[in-house]
């Protein structure tokens, strides 16, 4: 199994935020925008590694708590957005400001369009290699299931990108299908019951979400809920842009014009 370590630096200490990839199993996803922030402030991009639910909470709070200076800005995309959520909610002192993008609907009827959307964005022969993909990683014979979630997940690319620039990121890493398998379905079964909603209510620091309008997660399931549920909340829609900002030809400059902000409203001594 391929394996790494749990935590990139850029910049200069101290370490006052963490950006947080999605997947779970998507390690090194966020390096472009953690290597973009560090001007303003050393950044951290936590790679998590363990295999449960309970353990990426673990490993992302012990992260934070060894090597930044808290209380940081966390920055979740995707499932690190939940994963951040999380955190923030049961060690309140380690999380000075949460920002979300391209959070996933915190409420499980919410999540019902996603692949409903995404089948609609594939032609004939893409909805075929997905029915094949999804076969082979639920075989148990199957082999290079890492190589398998990859191709999976770049078919989603297609899917939930609205303009994609032309940028490779070379600090990605391998696709951890392991970590998936074990971390994705208590995470949903956590949003099922009701329990990842009622977490995430008990957050108390100021939480921003920045939300493309092509994403096919759809804003409600993360605009209403929260906005209910939190004292300080806000929600910002990118238009013409899907689920990840940063690789959108039409909004790349607004999403890190807005996030250098948020960086310096919540830290003015930032430059």
């Amino acid at each position: 199994m391929f394996r790494v370590e749990n935590c990139r630096s850029y910049g200069e200490a101290p370490f006052a935020v963490a950006v947080v990839h999605g997947g779970p199993g998507g390690a090194g996803d966020v390096a472009p925008v953690a290597r973009e922030l560090s001007p303003l402030r050393g950044v951290l991009e936590p790679l998590q590694t363990a295999e449960t639910l309970e353990g990426q909470i673990e490993e992302l709070r012990d992260t934070l708590t060894a090597r930044s200076t808290p209380p940081v800005i966390l920055i979740g995309h995707s499932w690190g957005a939940w994963l951040s959520l999380l955190v923030a909610a049961r060690h309140p002192g380690l999380v000075a400001k949460l920002i979300l993008i391209g959070c996933a609907p915190l409420r499980g009827a919410d999540a019902a369009t996603i692949m409903e959307t995404r089948l609609g964005r594939l032609d004939t022969q893409q909805r075929a290699r997905l029915d094949r993909l999804t076969v082979a990683l639920h075989t148990g014979a199957a082999k290079d299931k890492d190589a398998l979630l990859a191709a999976y997940g770049a078919l989603m690319a297609l899917t939930d990108t609205f303009d994609p620039l032309p940028e490779a990121n070379p600090d990605a890493l391998p696709c951890q299908e392991r970590i998936f398998q074990g971390v994705w379905p208590q995470a949903n079964a956590l949003r099922r019951s009701g329990r990842l909603l009622a977490q995430a209510a008990t957050v108390r620091c100021p939480v921003v979400a920045i939300h493309g309008d092509y994403d096919p997660h759809p804003a409600q399931g993360v605009r209403e809920p929260l906005g209910e549920a939190l004292a300080d909340f806000r929600f910002i829609a990118l238009p013409r842009c899907g689920h990840t900002p940063w690789r959108e030809k039409h909004a790349k400059a607004l999403f890190y014009r807005i996030l250098r902000e948020e960086i310096r409203e919540a830290s003015p001594a930032a430059g």
